[in-house]
């Protein structure tokens, strides 16, 4: 048995067969589309709702309540497990607040086991490479309080840089001005954006064209990433496969990146960074 049991959420974007190998329990976030409201996913069927955001259809989506938490988190208090949890960024969700508040109560009903609550301060395959790694030291023999301490000491410096293909999206959720949107569709401006400290998505920059903003993305490994072992990186894309493989190839010949590792971004971060997101994460000097 492992000495504690890792808890996340479904904003991590591993696909279901992932949080299987990695020995993880998770609590999907919920969306709402075509009138339906379902888990996060991140499988085949997110085609089908990126064609329909491509089309102008909306979703809405919506955070893991503390009764969620606690449903996921109890049954190994139960077992006599100790649980760390690694929640979705606080600057994007209350998703982190809930998982606080769920800790607090099931504290009091199991007094002998330790649940510690971590703000990733990161997103989609971001936050999931920082669920990887602690994975990996849980499995190196790491106790609880070890493993998240190594999270809260490293999660500043876990790099999250990204572009996406429709300004539109980034407008409607408040991060560019109507006006920015439609001079940059004209001009072909992509732009370059990362999570900074504080969790929340900032710009950084731009890109005069699609390949561009991709080979902008793969030059931040070199400028952030010296003296860190980057030997893996994570890639997420909103329905762009052709994409991520371009950026990984980038990557492994230029950068001597080893494995590179794609998945969608899912169903509730996709909502609102649109079709066409492509994002890298690594491990760096900063953010």
């Amino acid at each position: 048995m492992a000495l504690f049991q890792i808890v996340t959420d479904s904003c991590c974007d591993f696909p279901a067969e992932e949080y299987v190998r990695l020995n993880l329990s998770t609590v999907p976030l919920s969306v709402e589309f075509r009138g339906e409201t379902s888990d996060d996913r991140n499988d085949d069927s997110l085609k089908d709702m990126y064609a329909g955001l491509r089309a102008g259809e909306n979703a809405k989506t919506a955070a893991v309540n503390p009764e969620r938490w606690r449903s996921a988190i109890e049954p190994w208090l139960k077992q006599g497990q100790d649980v760390l949890v690694l929640a979705f960024s606080s600057g994007l969700s209350t998703t982190y607040q809930s998982a606080q508040i769920a800790a607090e109560e099931l504290a009091e009903s199991y007094p002998d086991r330790r649940i510690r609550v971590v703000d990733t301060l990161s997103a989609s395959l971001g936050q999931g490479l920082l669920v990887w790694y602690t994975c990996q030291k849980r499995d190196e023999g790491l106790t609880l309080d070890e493993a998240a301490d190594w999270v809260e000491a490293n999660k500043l410096h876990l790099c999250h840089w990204f572009t996406v293909d429709d300004l539109f999206f980034l407008k409607r959720g408040g991060r560019i001005s109507g006006a920015t949107a439609v001079m940059g569709t004209m001009l072909n401006i992509k732009p370059v954006l990362h999570m900074d400290d504080e969790g929340h998505l900032i710009s950084m920059g731009k890109a005069r064209g699609r390949k561009a903003a991709i080979q902008a993305l793969a030059e931040k490994t070199r400028e952030l990433g010296e003296g860190y072992d980057n030997s893996t990186m994570f890639i997420s894309h909103g329905d762009c496969l052709e994409d991520a493989e371009y950026l990984a190839k980038l990557l492994k010949e230029k950068y001597g990146v080893k494995n590179v590792y794609i998945s969608y971004v899912g169903a509730v971060i996709g909502s609102h960074s649109g079709p066409g997101t492509l994002a890298l994460f690594f491990m760096g000097k900063h953010r």
